[in-house]
């Protein structure tokens, strides 16, 4: 009798839930707006979620009993009282086959690293890392709560030190930048004190989808928008090591995979969290995840299950998960 899998990705600005069968062939595939509770609430966790999953699980033509393991990789999932209102969401689902769940940036572990063990950075909307070690019993982790802990930098935190940046412009108490004019520009206002007045006042957002104009201005050579992506790169690094000591890799040869759109902006970022974090781990292995992060829920789900995929299924996995969606993309 076949046997199905479900994966789960939700994060900060979407939820992708993916079915394949045994063998890793991608069979069906759901989307939705934001996954990660702290933004959407459990009600907008639960209605996301179920809409993916129907989504995928029509497309695949299967009922969710069917469903032998699945695995959910969540955004904001970053504390053990969050699991079980979580796993209740999960429930509503009535999937067939046991559960397992993780913090959404463990999944790039799985599915990135060769190994299946060390260390992930996500750097995207928000900032994270995870870490575990070959026997998986030891697990490494920081708060995952920006920059509010200390932790840096996804876009929302480097977008902060933007608006920092334009003050300290405005007000003379730190380096003109083009960066000022440059967000001028992209809101239409009239100058810097009109940008600022309109941010402070709540009329526009400095969001995280503004940030690939700060590489686009520092790729330019403004010193300023250049030291803020140094910045952010260090601050990746820090976490990194973070989660290095506490798994005691310093001496070990181990993969770090780097999760999420910040990290495409600009090598520098990779330089610097590299500058870091080689002082101390100087055999760390930086990969940078291309593979869906799904392909790792999945992946969660077939372990779940009590199956360990050979690489046969998992390049299988990837393969067919890749062209999933890029025809569910070329539909939008």
């Amino acid at each position: 009798m076949p046997r199905y899998y479900l994966g789960a990705d939700l994060g900060a600005t979407k939820t992708h839930v993916l079915i394949t069968d045994e063998q890793g062939v991608a069979i069906g595939f759901g989307k939705a707006g934001s996954g990660n509770h702290e933004s959407v609430g459990y009600k907008g966790f639960k209605t996301n979620l179920t809409q993916a999953a129907s989504q995928a699980l029509t497309m695949a033509g299967l009922d969710p009993a069917q469903i032998a393991g699945a695995g959910f990789g969540i955004g904001g999932y970053d504390w053990p009282i969050e699991r079980k209102p979580m796993l209740r969401v999960i429930g509503t689902l009535n999937l067939g086959g046991p559960v397992e769940v993780v913090n959404d940036a463990e999944l790039g572990i799985l599915t990135s690293s060769p190994r299946g063990w060390g260390v992930a950075v996500v750097s995207g909307t928000g900032c994270n890392c995870r870490g575990w070690d070959v026997t998986r019993q030891h697990h490494g982790r920081v708060t995952g709560s920006g920059l509010e802990f200390g932790e840096a930098a996804g876009a929302s935190e480097l977008m902060l030190m933007v608006s920092r940046a334009i003050a300290y412009d405005w007000s003379g108490r730190g380096p003109k930048t083009a960066l000022s004019s440059a967000f001028v520009e992209k809101f239409g206002a009239r100058d810097v004190e009109d940008l600022l007045q309109r941010v402070i006042c709540r009329r526009i957002e400095f969001d995280a989808s503004a940030a690939p104009l700060v590489f686009q201005v520092a790729a330019e050579g403004d010193p300023v928008a250049v030291d803020l992506i140094r910045w952010a790169g260090r601050e990746l690094g820090k976490l990194a090591l973070t989660v290095i000591r506490q798994l005691h890799f310093e001496e070990l040869d181990f993969d770090l995979v780097q999760i999420g759109s910040m990290w495409d902006g600009s090598p520098v970022l990779t330089e610097e969290a590299q500058n870091v974090v080689w002082e101390y781990a100087p055999a760390a292995h930086f990969i940078r995840s291309k593979e869906p992060p799904v392909v790792g829920a999945i992946l969660l789900g077939m372990e779940a299950a009590g199956v360990q995929p050979d690489e046969g299924v998992r390049e299988t996995l990837v393969s067919t998960t890749s062209l999933v969606l890029t025809a569910s993309q070329s539909q939008v």
